[in-house]
């Protein structure tokens, strides 16, 4: 056995030389380290504490994560919390998303929503799906929708190829409209077959010309394609109210910058206002252009703020006709949403959602223009309560753009604007997007879509009507800051038609 005994000796004489090699490295390592943060001018914290102060950085990283997975409770985290989530995520796979012992929900913050229940409830095989609402009656192709729920937009360049393959698909099979967002239209976003809400930014990528106006023959092209139901254009969004949109460079690819006519490679700034619409007349004028244009209803995006705006809209139409009215509006939240912002104007610029919407209703109904200008609520709502409560306040249609990401996988890591997401959501990395089967991913829309109608249909019939839009504001109440709540319709009371 002395063999066996030399061989045993010369493995942990290896193993013995191998650990003082280590550690000496390490010891390399750490007073290189030390020498590197002592002599650097940049942080404090590592010149003062050099090798331990870096730690604090990596804390700071995984501090997101832990409190994500380990100590933030089900209804804490912003800006969704576990509770929203998971609610999305068991719908978009077809789970069970019912819920034992009593809500986790607290009730006595005031803004929380109750919904009115009817002592006789509509019976669940009595109810109606909603009726569908037809916009821009007036345009040579009308757009009869009827999906209480769409998705919002995020644009090809914003989001991977294989993401915008699963929502078009994902649209398709759930019977809603995908957003195309301000990036162009794609094949991907017509590969699914379904319906198309064409948006045209600031910069008018898809439809511009050399210098960066709407190419009107260009938009033609687009609103010939049959699948292309609406065209919007896009004031502001509830990521970023009074800038334009921004794509780094790393995400413009040669596919991206041909669909959007724009250098490859190159960052890309949108304005942050559209050229030569810099009042209410000159906007419904420009509408009106891309309605001639499109032969299609066309309507606005915007975030609120100031409201007077909105008034001398509504006057502008009176003075003018009806016909000049934009067919729609989608009201976005002004606390964010799925584009990359400055936290100024994320945090603290625009009206949410829960007083512009109710807001901006109430002008078009005080103008005589509420069944003429239909109205898009979004920001936010990915439960079927806040979609109930949209319902309520008078919207005739929800959109949303992170509940579905949600659907698609999106794990709230907040890196949307890195080119890193982890579910290939948001990346043009292509190791990062083979994650995603667009397949697969595509049921999941479809089944949060459904989901999400049968839910908010289930407090619709609690309530005693038959369909969601069949919700008014006195089937909802307000938590107050006493902890009693008021009906929606005395905060926001019905408006008077101004003779």
């Amino acid at each position: 056995m002395d063999w066996l005994g030399a061989i045993t000796g010369k493995g942990l004489s290896f193993l013995s030389s191998m650990f003082v090699l280590a550690v000496g490295l390490g010891a390399l390592l750490v007073l290189a380290l030390f020498i590197a943060d002592i002599t650097q001018r940049r942080n404090a914290i590592r010149r003062n504490y050099p090798v331990i102060g870096r730690f604090r950085g990596l804390f700071i990283k995984l501090g997101e994560f832990f409190r994500q997975y380990f100590f933030a409770l089900d209804r804490e985290e912003m800006p969704f919390n576990r509770a929203e989530r998971d609610w999305v995520y068991k719908s978009s796979e077809g789970e069970d998303n019912t819920a034992a012992f009593g809500s986790t929900n607290n009730l006595n913050i005031p803004g929380a929503v109750i919904f009115v229940n009817a002592p006789f409830p509509t019976e669940e095989n009595e109810g109606t799906p909603a009726p569908p609402v037809v916009i821009g009656p007036g345009c040579p192709a009308p757009y009869e929708a009827q999906s209480i729920l769409n998705i919002s937009a995020m644009s090809y360049g914003a989001i991977s190829q294989p993401a915008v393959c699963a929502l078009s698909r994902g649209a398709k099979l759930g019977g809603c409209w995908l957003n195309t967002g301000e990036g162009g239209l794609s094949p991907y976003h017509l590969e699914g077959g379904g319906d198309l809400v064409f948006q045209i930014g600031t910069a008018n990528y898809g439809v511009r010309n050399a210098d960066g106006t709407l190419d009107f023959e260009a938009l033609r092209e687009v609103a010939a394609y049959e699948q292309v139901k609406m065209i919007e254009l896009k004031l502001s969004q509830g990521a970023k109210p009074g800038k334009g949109g921004l794509l780094p460079g790393v995400k413009v690819t040669a596919e991206i910058a041909t669909i959007r006519g724009i250098p490859e490679g190159e960052e890309s700034i949108s304005p942050n206002g559209h050229p030569g619409v810099d009042n209410v007349s000159e906007l419904l004028d420009h509408i009106g252009r891309i309605r001639e244009a499109a032969g299609k209803p066309a309507g606005f995006k915007t975030v609120i703020g100031e409201t007077q705006w909105l008034d001398e809209m509504c006057e502008e139409i009176r003075r003018h006709g009806i016909e000049h009215a934009p067919d729609f509006i989608t009201i976005d939240s002004g606390d964010g949403g799925s584009g990359a912002a400055p936290m100024a104007l994320m945090d603290n610029c625009g009206l949410l959602i829960r007083e512009a919407l109710p807001l901006t209703v109430d002008i078009l109904a005080r103008n005589g223009l509420r069944e003429r200008i239909k109205v898009i609520a979004s920001g936010k709502l990915i439960t079927p309560a806040e979609v109930a409560w949209a319902y309520c306040a008078g919207a005739d249609f929800v959109n949303s753009a992170r509940g579905f990401m949600l659907a698609l996988g999106c794990i709230q890591s907040m890196r949307c604007n890195k080119n890193t997401c982890p579910t290939g959501i948001a990346t043009h990395d292509a190791r990062l997007q083979a994650g995603l089967d667009p397949r697969s991913k595509a049921i999941r829309v479809k089944n949060f879509v459904e989901r999400m109608r049968k839910d908010v249909g289930i407090i619709a019939h609690s309530c005693g009507v038959a369909h969601p839009r069949a919700l008014k504001r006195h089937h909802c109440r307000i938590i107050q800051a006493n902890g009693l709540s008021v009906p929606m319709d005395e905060l926001h009371p019905p408006q008077r038609t101004r003779s």
